[in-house]
């Protein structure tokens, strides 16, 4: 049984592009705990604190049955004022938000237009979504308003849809959001940013970097699990949005609400991101001591060092992690061909002695 899998799996062993689960070890340069959120006695604190006072660990069922918990609506209120949007809904992880977002949302006779290195998430959505979906090169705003004035010209007269990540999780580079908010103010359309690795790190107290674009006309979507150190993800926006995915959501309606204790550990990490400056502050004096010692800038937390070769890339990775540096390589498909590299991820759990050592390493291996 199962002969054309297991061959597949041999395919992938022979180009150097197999997979396999491996344990967390050494000094953190592969994670998306930026704020070192995720273990910290604040968010433990405020487990045990709604543990306390009986909020439970499951939810029971889906929302619009049982589900539908008084803790996440109130992450939910908050987390809409506290991002500056009319409404918030609380999914059970990004890539479950994206695929809702963009299946439910865009509908037959309008266009998705999505940046070339949109996460795989929303690629998913797109193949499940109603719409036409095109793709545009990546971080080309010029691209983006070429695909909407070709896509009107021939016919198209509904809704464009503008798709996009603030921050790339592979290239570490941000999007030209300005540039695309008046694109969509021109065209009448709706901007979608996926904010999942800006949350927390970019903005007025973390707010991200669509924070400051017209409310009216941008959904963005903040992921729970990565520098708010918990888990699930808010896609934020017009209180319609959040509405038609209640009502026409398949992946919203059809599964089992996120955990309601979560949910208060998630309201605590708002919080926390007020509360708690100098996590950025210290974050942001590591990814800048980064630039110097491993001669790698992109302007935010994430630096990857492109290799290019598959088997290069996860022999130098493989060295490091044996020296005690959790690096990991990334190979395609996760990125494109001939471009394989290590992501080096910037968190407040390395120090500058770490970020030092790491960097001298580098050098001597390559």
């Amino acid at each position: 049984m199962l002969e054309a899998q297991a061959a597949d799996l041999d395919a992938l062993g022979a180009i150097g592009r197999r997979r396999a689960l491996a344990p967390r070890a050494g000094v953190d340069f592969a994670s998306n705990d930026y704020l070192a959120l995720a273990g910290s006695e604040r968010l433990a604190d405020a487990a045990r604190e709604a543990i306390g006072r009986g909020v439970p660990v499951g939810s029971g069922g889906s929302r619009l049955l049982r589900g539908n918990h008084d803790e996440i609506e109130a992450l939910e209120a908050e987390a809409a004022a506290f991002f500056g949007h009319e409404a918030a809904l609380w999914l059970s992880s990004g890539f479950a938000a994206n695929v809702a977002l963009l299946s439910t949302l865009p509908q037959r006779g309008d266009l998705i237009v999505n940046d070339t290195l949109i996460h795989a998430s929303a690629h998913d959505g797109m193949r499940l979504s109603r719409a036409e979906a095109v793709a545009a090169a990546h971080n080309d705003a010029q691209a983006f308003d070429d695909a909407v004035v070709a896509w009107r010209r021939g016919g198209g007269t509904g809704t464009p849809w503008i798709a996009v990540e603030s921050l790339y999780s592979m290239d570490g580079d941000r999007a030209p959001l300005d540039d695309l908010a008046t694109i969509a103010e021109r065209h009448d359309a709706m901007l979608v940013v996926d904010e999942a690795h800006a949350t927390g790190v970019f903005g007025k107290d973390g707010r991200g970097l669509a924070h400051a674009l017209a409310p009216e006309r941008t959904i963005a979507l903040h992921t729970c699990g990565k520098a708010m150190g918990a888990e699930g993800a808010l896609i934020t926006g017009p209180a319609v949005m959040r509405d038609f995915i209640v009502n026409r959501g398949r992946g919203f309606i059809f599964s089992t609400a996120p955990s309601p204790l979560i949910a208060a550990v998630v309201r605590e990490s708002l919080r926390t991101l007020v509360d708690q400056p100098e996590r950025r502050a210290a974050l942001w004096r590591r990814i800048a001591h980064a630039r110097t010692a491993l001669g790698l800038d992109t302007g935010s937390q994430i630096l990857p060092l492109v290799l290019g070769e598959d088997q290069r890339t996860m022999g130098v990775a493989a060295e490091l992690q044996a020296a005690g540096f959790d690096v990991r390589g990334i190979r395609p498909p996760t990125v494109p061909p001939g471009t394989a590299r290590l992501r080096i991820s910037i968190t407040n759990h390395a120090s500058l002695a770490d970020i030092d050592a790491l960097g001298a390493l580098i050098k001597d291996l390559l």
